[in-house]
């Protein structure tokens, strides 16, 4: 009964990890037993931060949206209270790029925000507590 030893298969994944090192410094990038090492730790890396990147974009978004309503004398979170309550659907990303490029259409978007909020009951304010002693 023949040897089996199974190298084309290995030699394949060993050549697949290093292409996948090029660039890293030392042996990471040249020899298979650290290479396969660093190359893990991209991918964990790499994997938890395409998702870490959508919560960037949409803080990006919001300090965009807060700098461009702020001299319409509103912030941040009232101007989204305005838009739920003038029932605009427009997500952040939208509204973040109409306030770049396209600041009239923004700025009338502001205005029904305003108006929402002009025309929204004042919530009570809540009754002291009273000690008893």
């Amino acid at each position: 009964m023949p040897r089996v030893t199974n190298a084309v298969y290995t030699k394949a994944r060993r050549k697949r990890t290093l292409q996948k090192a090029k660039g890293y410094f030392g042996n990471a990038s040249r020899l298979f037993r650290y290479a396969k090492g660093a190359v893990e730790h991209a991918e964990i890396y790499a994997y938890a931060h395409r998702r870490k990147k959508k919560g960037d974009f949409r803080s990006l978004w919001i300090m965009r949206l807060n700098a461009a309503v702020r001299p319409a004398g509103l912030s941040y979170s009232r101007f989204m209270c305005g838009l739920r309550a003038a029932n605009i659907a427009l997500d952040r990303k939208s509204l973040s790029e109409m306030a770049i490029h396209d600041e009239p259409a923004f700025a009338k978007v502001i205005d029904m925000a305003k108006g929402a909020l002009a025309k929204k009951p004042k919530p009570m304010a809540p009754k002291a507590k009273t000690v008893k002693a």
